[in-house]
């Protein structure tokens, strides 16, 4: 059973940059796509990025285009989300997801139906 963990949260001020990690046990990650889902208080869950199984094709909101970058590291059976130029409004729990397909990252790719597996969330706090 694939399991996800994320990590590399934590409080930045605005304008500054984390990267979060979500590292794969249980099954090589070669043919999912990782979402990059989160969680703001007291909203609901979306989805800001995606990328495809072998990190040939990704896809992100506009809240976070140009900002955020997805990658990965099959080899590593990691992913990653380099978050630069935060702001406060990227608050929130931050959650990786994994499906298993080998299709490009569409939109549909950014929703939460479309994910089995789920890691626990990290934190991220964009505050002064």
């Amino acid at each position: 059973q694939l399991q996800l963990v994320e990590s590399g949260g934590g409080l930045v001020e605005p304008g500054g940059s984390l990267r979060l990690s979500c590292v794969a046990s249980g099954s090589t990650l070669d043919n999912y796509a990782i979402g990059w889902f989160r969680q703001a208080p007291g909203q609901a869950r979306e989805g800001i990025s995606c990328i495809s199984s072998r990190g040939g094709g990704t896809n992100y909101v506009d809240a976070v285009k140009g900002r955020f970058i997805a990658s990965r590291h099959n080899a590593k059976n990691t992913a990653y989300l380099q978050m630069n130029n935060l702001k406060p409004e990227d608050t929130a729990v931050y959650y990786c997801a994994a499906a298993e397909t080998l299709d490009f990252c569409t939109p549909r790719l950014l929703y939460m139906s479309e994910y089995a597996h789920w890691g626990r969330g990290a934190r991220v706090t964009v505050s002064s």
